[in-house]
């Protein structure tokens, strides 16, 4: 089997604010005070590639918040002329969202998995960094909006007893699930309350991952002819060996039944969110970038991928930017082709989610525009991320991204957050939903009215 290898870089910091935003709350002021001052260190502009700062410029820290969750009724902050409520809660990690087209919304619940040493470790720990992580409930909870106004009539158990899932698709009459070990098929009819079969593995994937690059999302082309597989790293910056990375740190290609496996792009670390820009054709990817190069290193982003294209990772980040750490493998024939990226995020953002808004019911500015949910940082001296961005398009191309959903951030002396947003997902009514893996939540925000 031939080693893919694989990568690509951000550039540095945004903080392109809609901080002026509120959402009625009494108590958002605070948290939005709270929130900038913890992103002022890093919103020193965006920055091209001759600008990024040298590899270990700071010392690589662990800073991991510290969940504290929603009290008081406070709820994330939206743009002025939205509504922030809750869509649902009591659910066990919600990490993906997807809508169908019947307007039927399925809802991962999955997370890390720690074993041994670690489970341990995270148990003795729990008051002090609470990351919720250890156990996955390995189940899809599907909600149904039978009246279409917005909120849920019926709950269901879709499917259970799974392995880290994270992506979900239907094609036809077929339901797919992209555990972290491979990719199943379930028979499936329109309006299914839950999978009635044991369905098949037509994908076996290389399980686990460097910290949470266990998750495998899945979309389908327009005709329905290919199913598109991201799957991360399994490593931060190829410290295993590069045989431990083959079919990895890239996006696959296959026919619907799994045959025609192919690598569709590589070099890309981590590329969760995967979606189609409206109008184009062009598949767009939200990437997660290396660890412990310094706080401003490496900056996550979302890119258009190109078919055969190749992102730098591990070798190199930014395009060309060859990574100090790879001196003895240094592949320079792979750094000259690595790609740049199109839209930086932010250093240690952990950029997740990603959703296109064809919706009609938000302003006309946000139409075909991207959302992208931002899990928040770990590497970094002062929080970032935890939050979610707007990016606008127009005719194909991205703007800059801008905040539009924040308000996470309680205490950023303290590294408190009351959440964690993650997958984002637009329903058929137009309103944008939020998952909140670690406060169990899905938001949703809407244009008022």
């Amino acid at each position: 089997m031939k080693q893919v290898v694989f990568f690509i870089a951000g550039i540095i910091t945004l903080h392109v604010g809609l901080s002026s935003c509120n959402n009625n709350n009494p108590q958002s002021s605070v948290a939005d005070r709270t929130e900038s001052a913890s992103q002022k260190d890093s919103s020193a502009g965006l920055q091209t590639g001759d600008s990024l700062p040298a590899p270990f410029a700071t010392k690589s820290v662990t800073n991991n918040s510290k969940v504290i969750g929603w009290k008081d009724g406070r709820v994330p902050t939206a743009p002025a002329g939205f509504l922030v409520t809750r869509f649902a809660d009591s659910l066990d990690h919600p990490r993906w969202i997807y809508v169908a087209n019947n307007g039927d919304i399925f809802i991962a619940e999955s997370n890390t998995v720690l074993k041994g040493a670690k489970k341990i470790g995270a148990k003795l720990s729990r008051k002090i960094s609470t990351q919720h992580q250890g156990e996955s409930a390995d189940r899809i909870t599907m909600f149904r909006d039978a009246d279409k106004n917005g909120s849920y009539e019926s709950r269901f158990v879709f499917a259970e007893d799974l392995n880290q899932p994270l992506g979900m698709l239907i094609l036809k009459d077929h339901f797919y699930i992209a555990n972290t070990d491979g990719l199943r098929i379930y028979p499936y009819k329109n309006g299914m309350t839950a999978l009635n079969d044991t369905g098949k593995q037509i994908v076996n994937l290389p399980a686990g991952g460097y910290n949470n690059h266990w998750t495998r999302n899945i979309v389908a082309n327009a005709a329905g002819t290919k199913i598109y597989i991201s799957v991360g790293s399994g490593s931060n910056v190829g410290e295993h060996g590069m045989d431990n990375e083959v079919r990895r740190a890239g996006i696959l290609e296959i026919n619907p039944d799994g045959s025609g496996e192919k690598v569709y792009a590589s070099g890309l670390r981590n590329p969760v969110g995967l979606a189609w820009a409206p109008g184009t054709g062009v598949l767009w990817a939200a990437v997660n970038e290396r660890d412990e190069l310094g706080d401003d290193l490496v900056p996550d982003y979302m890119t258009s991928v190109k078919e055969g294209g190749f992102y730098g990772w591990p070798y190199s980040y930014f395009g060309s930017h060859p990574d100090p750490r790879m001196k003895d493998d240094p592949h320079p024939e792979l750094v000259s082709k690595a790609i740049v990226p199109d839209v930086p995020l932010g250093p240690h953002t952990a950029s997740l989610g990603l959703a296109f808004y064809e919706g009609q019911a938000f302003p006309s500015r946000y139409r075909n525009g991207a959302f992208v949910g931002q899990h928040g940082s770990w590497n970094r001296s002062a929080l970032n991320g935890y939050k979610v961005v707007f990016v606008p398009f127009n005719s194909g191309k991205a703007g800059q991204p801008e905040d539009f959903l924040t308000g996470f951030i309680v205490d950023a002396d303290k590294s408190e957050v009351a959440g964690r947003p993650v997958g984002v997902a637009v329903t058929k009514q137009g309103d944008l939903l939020v998952a909140d893996d670690v406060s169990n939540i899905i938001w949703k925000v809407s244009a008022k009215k």
